[in-house]
């Protein structure tokens, strides 16, 4: 660094004057001593006012726990097609198998690393692109990442394929994969270097790797029947189902029909286009679009498909200003700044975005909103994943406020869409970065 400036003694003396002097920050050390910051910032007469009452809401079937794993995308998307099985079916409660969304999801993962490895095999390390794609495979991803892996697999009932140890805790397994999948990395870049057959060797590895996983998972199963017992206390059983004409049958969501629509303020990605994002996906074959919309925009379509009796799967940076116990997300119901010493945390979405202090990391579904008398929202009602201990018994409350500030993107049904996003949505899309912000995983 030229011309670094280093903290000096005098700078330490007048720093310490300075807090010694200042009796409420005294005061706020003892309470921060002794208490998370989160529960010292809360401002119990705002977080009053998150009200959990709705004029737009849709029924949800209970809460799902994702556990100690980052398959919240999976379950939110779980949580939108479960509510069509159990009305077909006439049952209280139903769940699908994330676990069965997880085995495939990770395989499929696997073969995109390595074939993005292959890709970039003459790229030297400490590229900045091999750098990313060697960042590895994780539990995260986006609605169009579960749309390959429904095409193609289908899906399963909880009970079909249950969780075991490893679907619900990853963290243990995912590092011994990454760390396989890296060692994998360096005889490919070698083997294609020398010009061997890279492809045999790689299914070779493959082969590898679903054996891991069966053992971590369960071998996915070809066929099973479907049994339950409806609400009225009517056995039923369909025998001989594949998962594929599982989700056909009971749940047949034309899942192409629904799209990403983001809200991504920055000078690099005008609105009303079309983006996708290099090395981000699972399935070789799929692919991940966001059509960037105002907010404005963004909310009248969430609202849209609310009031047509539908969930919406969102994505969403869930860290910012939030209560797990109350289950409240808004930036007006915390005081971090003034329990820091009065201290500016003010961004704007624009330059949380530039900035790397925020992005997408987290999934849940919307159920309901609140309109005020003007028919504009003010607050939204939320599904979560995190089990019935948190929030309201699983369900939680954000502010228009913290949508605005803290929501990215949301996936709704073409058919809203007007005509003019309709056809910016079927533009040639513009590749953006990897490390783009808008690559971000749930």
């Amino acid at each position: 660094m030229k011309n670094a400036r280093p903290i000096t003694s005098e700078m330490i003396a007048a720093f310490k004057a300075s807090y010694d002097a200042d009796k409420s920050a005294r005061v706020l050390t003892a309470a921060v001593s002794h208490n998370p910051l989160s529960k010292v910032a809360l401002d119990p007469m705002a977080a009053a006012k998150m009200d959990n009452s709705f004029s737009i809401e849709v029924k949800t079937r209970g809460i799902t726990a994702q556990k100690k794993s980052g398959r919240c995308w999976l379950f939110a998307s779980m949580n939108v097609m479960r509510e069509i099985v159990a009305e077909k079916c006439n049952l209280e409660k139903f769940e699908l198998s994330g676990n069965w969304l997880g085995f495939w999801d990770k395989f499929e993962k696997i073969n995109f690393f390595l074939e993005s490895v292959l890709d970039c095999a003459d790229l030297p390390v400490a590229d900045r692109t091999l750098d990313w794609v060697l960042n590895g495979i994780n539990d995260g991803g986006q609605w169009d990442m579960m749309v390959s892996i429904i095409k193609k697999y289908g899906i399963v009932p909880a009970s079909v394929m249950p969780e075991t140890e490893q679907s619900c805790g990853t963290m243990e397994l995912m590092r011994l994969l990454n760390t396989k999948l890296r060692k994998d990395a360096v005889e490919l870049r070698a083997l294609a270097a020398a010009g061997g057959d890279t492809a045999a060797r790689k299914d070779e590895m493959l082969a590898e790797l679903f054996k891991a996983l069966c053992i971590c998972f369960g071998r996915p199963v070809d066929q099973f029947d479907f049994e339950y017992t409806d609400k009225n206390g009517v056995y039923h059983v369909d025998r001989g189902l594949t998962p594929v004409s599982f989700y056909e049958k009971y749940i047949g969501l034309a899942l192409e029909d629904y799209v990403s629509v983001i809200h991504a303020p920055t000078q690099d990605k005008p609105f009303g286009k079309t983006y996708t994002v290099k090395y981000l996906g699972n399935v070789v074959e799929g692919s991940v679009r966001h059509l960037n919309l105002p907010m404005e925009e963004v909310k009248e379509l969430v609202i849209a498909q609310l009031k047509a009796g539908e969930p919406v799967w969102f994505g969403s940076d869930c860290s910012k200003f939030g209560n797990r116990d109350g289950g409240i997300w808004d930036p007006n119901c915390f005081i971090y700044g003034d329990v820091l010493g009065g201290m500016d945390l003010d961004m704007t979405k624009e330059e949380r975005l530039d900035y790397r202090d925020s992005a997408m990391n987290h999934a849940m579904i919307l159920c309901g909103v609140n309109l005020d008398a003007d028919g504009k929202p003010n607050r939204w009602k939320i599904e979560n994943s995190w089990g019935e201990d948190a929030g309201r018994k699983g369900y939680f409350v954000a502010s228009d406020a913290w949508f605005d500030a803290f929501v990215y993107q949301a996936v709704v049904n073409r058919r809203f869409l007007t005509d003019a996003q309709r056809q910016a949505l079927d533009a040639e899309p513009i590749e953006l970065a990897p490390w783009d912000p808008m690559g971000s995983l749930a």
